[in-house]
């Protein structure tokens, strides 16, 4: 009989094998966990965000709304609401999103809880280094849509949102060329026109109609007409604020205003709505991924719209 402690050799085949001393075995303690206080400790904050035209000022209202009912389901200490109102969610440069990160950094909440993921980014990027900056500050993130945010939800949803932004942005361009191939502006409003506010048929709104503002009109056909006589945009903007004519933006006018960029077709010489021309797509608007700003370049002509709409014509 070998005894607790003792060494023993097994003799096999003319070899001798030590084995390992048998230890006394010591029963095992249950380990008791202490008992979670996170329902009582834990600090939540809400983040609310809306940038579409189609969402109202009260969806914040309605994303702190459902929040709240989550954290007070959960047992949370509830804090305070960041929100940013009408901006958009294709960049983090907002100033409630930027004061969450701040305020995990100094380590002011221990959760967030958002309506979904995409309230927070939309950019696949954006919303990973979120994640990161947040569980390094030891938040965590969760919505009411998805539930406590991991890396999953990180790469499946940031891939939708990616495709909806994508799917949005070819659908809003087929919007605008339809509406240029009928003869209506793309957007924005230039200098010696007018909005035209229409309805159509159901009461909707028909956009991009536009009218001679005959004033802005005659502004125009002056600029024209001293240019070709031999003066300077410089002289031209100079003689305009001494006449005191408002510029396009109720400012002071100055040359660049009327001399523009040639090849942009911008400023007041190049813009050829002036004479009977539309031109869309002439640029194009790509998102600088470090400072957030649209940056314009210029596409190749094969791609441009060009229609005819002589009932715009201001100069002959």
């Amino acid at each position: 009989m070998i005894r607790a402690g003792e060494a023993f050799v097994v003799i096999l085949d003319n070899r001798s094998l030590l084995l390992q001393t048998l230890m006394p075995v010591k029963p095992r303690k249950k380990l008791v966990m202490p008992p979670r206080r996170e329902s009582i400790e834990s600090r939540a904050v809400i983040y609310a965000h809306y940038s579409s035209d189609l969402q109202r000022d009260a969806s914040i209202e309605d994303q702190i709304r459902l929040c709240r009912g989550q954290i007070d389901k959960a047992g949370w200490r509830y804090l305070h609401a960041y929100t940013d109102r009408a901006s958009s969610g294709a960049s983090t440069l907002r100033p409630a999103y930027q004061a969450l990160l701040e305020g995990a950094r100094r380590g002011e909440f221990d959760i967030v809880v958002a309506e979904a993921l995409d309230r927070l980014s939309r950019d696949q990027e954006d919303v990973a280094g979120l994640l990161k900056r947040l569980r390094f500050a030891g938040v965590r993130l969760l919505t009411v849509t998805e539930g406590e945010i991991g890396e999953l939800h990180v790469g499946l949803k940031g891939t939708m949102n990616a495709l909806f932004l994508k799917d949005l942005a070819d659908k809003t361009r087929r919007g605008l060329e339809g509406r240029v191939r009928e003869g209506r502006s793309g957007g924005g409003l230039c200098f010696g026109y007018d909005v035209v506010r229409e309805l159509d048929g159901r009461g909707e709104p028909i956009h991009g109609g536009r009218r001679i503002n005959e004033p802005e009109a005659a502004i125009v056909r002056r600029i024209f007409a001293e240019f070709a006589g031999g003066k300077s945009p410089r002289r031209i903007a100079v003689d305009l604020n001494r006449d005191r004519v408002p510029g396009p933006r109720g400012g002071e006018w100055d040359a660049s205003t009327i001399n523009g960029n040639a090849s942009r077709g911008t400023g007041i010489l190049n813009n050829e709505l002036y004479v009977g021309r539309l031109v869309w797509n002439r640029l194009r608007y790509v998102k600088d991924p470090t400072t957030g700003k649209r940056i314009s370049r210029l596409n190749e002509p094969d791609r441009w719209i060009v229609q005819e709409v002589p009932e715009l014509r201001i100069v002959a």
